[in-house]
C-alpha cells in the first residue's frame, strides 16, 4: 500500500477487532478526557519514538478531532514504512456520533 486510505467508523471498529493500531492526535487534554478504546496519544514529542518501535506491519489508524488533521498525519507514518495506514473519517467526533457507549471518558 502507497500513501494511506480514508475508513469510516464501521470499517475502522471491525479492524481494531482484528488487531490494528490506533493512534489519536488530538491533544493530550482532550485525549485524556475522552477517546476510544485502545487508542494511543501521539504527538510530535512521542512521534520519533513511536516510529522507531512500532511494528510497521500492524494496520494503523489515525483519528483527530474532525478527520482533517489525521490525513497528514496518515501521510506522513504511512511515508515512513507503515504498510497499512488509515485515517479515521470524522475524526473522533464521527465516531463518537456512531458508537457513542465505545468511548473511554474520565467525565
Amino acid at each position: 500500500m502507497t500513501g494511506f486510505r480514508h475508513i469510516d467508523p464501521e470499517m475502522a471498529r471491525q479492524l481494531l477487532e482484528k488487531g490494528a493500531a490506533l493512534i489519536d492526535i488530538r491533544d493530550r487534554q482532550s485525549f485524556a478526557c475522552s477517546h476510544i478504546p485502545g487508542a494511543r496519544h501521539l504527538d510530535n514529542l512521542s512521534l520519533g519514538d513511536f516510529i522507531a518501535r512500532a511494528n510497521h506491519q500492524t494496520p494503523l489508524i489515525v483519528s483527530c478531532y474532525h478527520g482533517h488533521s489525521s490525513q497528514s498525519a496518515a501521510a506522513y507514518l504511512a511515508s515512513q514504512g507503515f504498510a497499512e495506514v488509515y485515517s479515521l473519517d470524522g475524526g473522533f467526533d464521527g465516531w463518537l456520533s456512531r458508537y457513542p457507549d465505545q468511548v473511554s471518558s474520565r467525565l
